[in-house]
């Protein structure tokens, strides 16, 4: 089993920001390019630009959606420097296949996406216990990514278009069984080694860095121990919330509300209904649709001639697996649970009445409405809160554009302070010290959008001290600030981080020291080796890693045409190797069971390389260019973690 790969989480975690469709689904496309907000060009794909905005906005949603999943990530992972370039590498690879879309006119069928979104995990679990959708649920998945239900089914539509891009190159990738023995032997190669250690940690004792030797180190590494910008906030927000605490209801407004919408506050009528579904969707070819069809007219007949035995006959006939066991029976559903055509059939049908044949996007149905819940009608002091807060919700949102006017005008006409327009409008002036260019990790709400941190940070604001312009931070939701203190980034005194200099420097000339040890002794055991090497040991990419990244690379690139082989490895931080391998040995055969698995993997390998070099082509097709550098990877010799 390619337990190599699962053995180095570190590592699979920064590959999850490369995972293109779980983004996809939780966000979409749209969710980003709908954030594009301030700052210049950090990548472009032909003339689209990728602004910086754009970039901590995709990052933020790419965290909260990692830490949804997994509550227990390390967060200094997700807000690394590599993190982050990962996250605008792949908002720049759904651009170049958002190009090559439009380029080859791909389109989604209607069919296609029906079917996507009955088999989504996402919204598979807004389902309720007996299977059905609920749908105020699925509104609020789309809202939290600013989108209607509708444009949340437009972005899964452009993101399957995107999926036939590389379809073509994934789906057809060939790996030859002899071709993946010779590469996964050669991988899981095995190699007897004695490997002397010469850690970093056991000559930290030994030195003694003097005051010039830590003043030079600070010197030369003054990124190490700076300070970051930082600003200390008056802020004000205007939002539904504040407006709405300002409206009084007139009780008359409050009565004649309930009267005309008491059916409706009251609840929804629900229908229970049993169908037999036989699978037909669009894209399947005419003559097996024809087929079909006269098979759901067959039963049609029957079950109208035998009403009785609609049960029996759902539970032989209908194809699908959710109800047929049930006899048909989908228990009871309100509208907008059922796709369209089937529910103007269920609503359209008296208790006890067989329908014709519908035809939806998933085939042809027969329904038999067996049900019907009629709502109880509540009374008026039961409705009361919710009429009110109804109420409420409607003035606020009429005199929400006002009152943003108000809002907007008040915080640049008097841009020396917030306290006029907070008074005007009853506002609530907030502060906030430490506050930074760049989201802090675990900031919430209007202190966490890039949008408003980009206007506190504006050469106006730092430099005049005038109100930032109000920035819509949210739906109906508007913001201003200003700033009252604001330290630029700063190199901190070596007086205040005299600490962490001898710190690091104590560990910098330790692993040194290490190494020159190290190498020292390989010079020497090369002309005459010693007696007392550690007992050999085996490495290998297979089963948990006993060894560090470096090395194991190390052991197992050597050339060994000529054994012994003597070799150094460089550990990094973790110090210096020297290794002698005495013998090369095949890799241990797998069960066949196992064997097979390995070559399906190795497969997927292949194909993940090919899509590579085939995105590679694409992304040089569209001219997709970075205007930010990459960051250096991380020090050789880092543990890597095992599970």
């Amino acid at each position: 089993m390619f337990d190599f790969v699962r053995k180095h989480t570190k590592v699979m975690m920064f590959l999850m920001f490369l995972m293109i469709i779980p983004a996809f689904v939780l966000v979409g496309v749209d969710g980003y390019s709908n954030m594009k907000a301030g700052g210049d060009a950090v990548a472009t794909v032909g003339n689209h630009n990728i602004t910086q905005g754009e970039w901590d906005a995709a990052h933020k949603n790419e965290v909260d959606r990692i830490r949804t999943s997994r509550p227990n990530v390390d967060v200094k992972l997700l807000d690394s420097a590599e993190a982050r370039y990962a996250t605008l590498e792949r908002l720049v690879r759904e651009r170049v296949l958002i190009e090559a879309v439009q380029d080859t006119h791909l389109s989604t069928t209607d069919a296609r996406l029906a079917r996507e979104l009955q088999q989504s995990p996402t919204i598979a679990a807004l389902r309720t216990p007996d299977g059905k959708l609920d749908i105020e649920r699925y509104k609020q998945l789309a809202a939290s990514q600013g989108l209607t239900p509708e444009g949340f089914e437009a972005n899964v539509r452009s993101q399957l278009s995107m999926q036939q891009v590389e379809a073509g190159v994934l789906a057809t990738a060939f790996s030859p069984v002899a071709l993946a023995e010779v590469s996964l032997n050669a991988f899981y190669e095995r190699r007897e080694a004695q490997i002397t250690r010469f850690n970093t940690a056991d000559y930290i004792g030994k030195v003694n860095p003097s005051e010039a030797e830590i003043e030079t180190y600070y010197k030369a590494n003054p990124t190490l121990f700076q300070a970051p910008e930082a600003a200390s906030i008056e802020y004000v927000v205007l939002d539904l919330d504040t407006i709405k605490k300002s409206i009084v209801l007139n009780e008359a407004d409050v009565k004649t509300y309930y009267e005309q919408n008491v059916d409706r506050l009251s609840g929804k009528e629900e229908r229970r209904a049993s169908h037999i579904l036989i699978n037909a969707p669009k894209e399947m070819a005419a003559d097996e649709r024809k087929n079909a069809r006269a098979k759901a007219d067959a039963l049609l007949e029957q079950v109208r001639k035998a009403p009785d035995s609609f049960a029996d006959a759902a539970r032989k006939n209908s194809q699908d697996p959710g109800s047929a066991a049930n006899g048909g029976d989908l228990d009871f559903f309100g509208r907008g649970a059922m796709v369209k055509p089937f529910e103007d059939a269920a609503f359209a049908l008296k208790k006890g009445d067989i329908s014709d044949v519908v035809e939806s996007d998933f085939g042809f149905h027969i329904i038999k409405l067996t049900d019907v819940k009629a709502p109880k009608q509540r009374s008026f002091d039961e409705l009361r809160a919710s009429i009110e807060a109804d109420l409420k919700t409607q003035q606020a949102q009429r005199k929400f554009a006002e009152t943003a006017e108000a809002f907007t005008n008040g915080v640049y006409e008097q841009s020396d302070s917030l306290k006029p327009v907070a008074d005007k409008l009853k506002l609530e002036i907030k502060t906030a010290s430490e506050l930074q260019r760049k989201e802090i990790p675990g900031a919430k709400g209007v202190l966490a959008n890039p949008k408003f941190l980009a206007a506190v940070f504006s050469a106006d604001s730092l430099e005049k001290k005038r109100n930032t312009e109000a920035v819509e931070v949210g739906t109906n939701q508007l913001a201003a600030a200003r700033v009252i203190q604001y330290a630029a980034a700063r190199t901190r005194p070596l007086t205040e981080v005299q600490a962490s200099v001898k710190s690091r420097l104590l560990f910098s000339q330790a692993a040194a020291m290490a190494k020159k040890e190290g190498e020292d002794k390989l010079a020497a055991w090369k002309a005459t080796a010693p007696e007392n090497l550690p007992a050999p040991v085996v490495v290998t990419r297979e089963g948990a890693q006993t060894v560090p990244a470096p090395l194991l690379d190390a052991v197992l690139q050597a050339d060994t045409s000529t054994l012994p082989v003597w070799l150094g490895a460089d550990l990094g931080t973790q110090g210096y190797a020297v290794v002698r391998i005495n013998k090369v040995m095949p890799r241990n055969p797998s069960p066949k069971e196992v064997a097979e698995q390995e070559r399906k993997q190795y497969a997927q390998w292949v194909a993940g390389a090919e899509n590579q070099a085939y995105y590679k082509m694409l992304s040089q097709r569209y001219k997709a260019q970075f205007k930010v550098t990459r960051p250096a990877s991380p020090a050789a010799g880092q543990p890597t973690a095992v599970e």
